[in-house]
């Protein structure tokens, strides 16, 4: 009786701990799903060479310039999805997953300095047909998109970058915990996540519980991964060659960046406002590293105020 009853207790254990894991899974798929309903947005895929691209784009196209959104660090696609939702009834939107990232291909060997992602994005471009856009990047994905601008001018309308990466002239909190041997940005146990995302934001949205749970666990399995692009860019700030490029940007270029971004220093913005031709920047008080998700409805007024007095488009 004493072992059937154990067996019992275990099974019933296991059941709910079985339906709890899906549960958890439900809602946060339901959640991610509410999100980019809301934002006009659906999922797709591509295939391109010998990589599997996943991405976010209009469930409805409409008659509007395209915004490419190109999403940092160990982030992805639905970093977007609020913002997304301000720009989709006028604009045709992409927040594409990079490779090593997201739902895409996370092959170790790819290639990730920003020069490799600059040739991946271009081939995903091309396969997806868009020819000339506006662009938003934050962080890594802020200097890819400076990158791209500055590599093929002739594809971008409007370039706007959101605390980007590329240029360390002023250190920053990140800094000091990397040389540490420390670095919050790669979650690898239980409660980095939540330290991520303490670190990263200043504002944090509101989120329901289970989500944190699913990212945490996504994160730590992509480790891998994110230790080799953390590798192939950490050092690139310091570096001339990013900072010579950008200066052969044509596009107009919008920078805005959190004054309480631990993981880029906002003084760094000075150096692309003096490297870029055409450039001009906004310092967000009470922000931090992600300003497209911590203040969706301001970063997309700054978006469209800069296209209407750059391109005298009057979006």
């Amino acid at each position: 009786m004493a072992q059937r009853s154990v067996l019992s207790t275990l099974s019933i254990l296991i059941i709910t701990l079985m339906i709890s894991a899906c549960s958890r899974q439900a809602l946060y798929d339901n959640a991610i799903g509410w999100e980019r309903s809301s934002a006009g947005l659906e999922e797709s895929s591509i295939t391109v060479g010998e990589m599997t691209i996943a991405y976010l784009s209009n469930a409805e196209p409409v008659d509007g310039d395209t915004i490419v959104l190109v999403h940092g660090f160990g982030a992805n696609k639905d970093n977007w999805t609020r913002l997304a939702r301000q720009l989709t009834d006028e604009f045709n939107v992409y927040a594409i997953d990079l490779p090593g990232h997201g739902d895409s291909s996370k092959e170790l060997d790819l290639g990730y300095r920003f020069d490799d992602q600059v040739r991946h994005l271009s081939r995903i471009l091309d396969a997806l047909g868009v020819q000339r856009a506006h662009m938003m990047g934050n962080s890594m994905g802020g200097a890819i998109t400076a990158l791209y601008a500055a590599t093929y001018p002739d594809q971008i309308l409007t370039a706007t970058l959101f605390d980007p990466a590329g240029i360390f002239e002023y250190d920053s909190e990140l800094v000091s915990l990397v040389m540490g041997g420390d670095n919050p940005l790669i979650p690898s146990q239980e409660g980095d996540f939540e330290r991520l995302v303490d670190f990263a934001l200043e504002k944090k949205p509101f989120v329901p519980w289970p989500i944190y749970d699913i990212m945490e666990e996504k994160a730590i399995a992509n480790r891998d991964v994110n230790e080799v692009i953390f590798d192939a860019i950490r050092d690139t700030g310091y570096e001339d060659d990013f900072r010579n490029a950008i200066t052969r940007i044509q596009a107009p270029v919008l920078v805005v960046w959190g004054m309480e971004d631990r993981v880029i220093n906002y003084r760094n913005a000075d150096v692309f406002v003096e490297r870029i031709p055409d450039a001009r920047k906004v310092l967000l008080e009470g922000v931090g590293h992600a300003p497209m998700v911590e203040v969706p409805e301001e970063s997309a007024r700054l978006f469209r105020e800069f296209v209407a007095t750059a391109t005298g488009q009057g979006k």
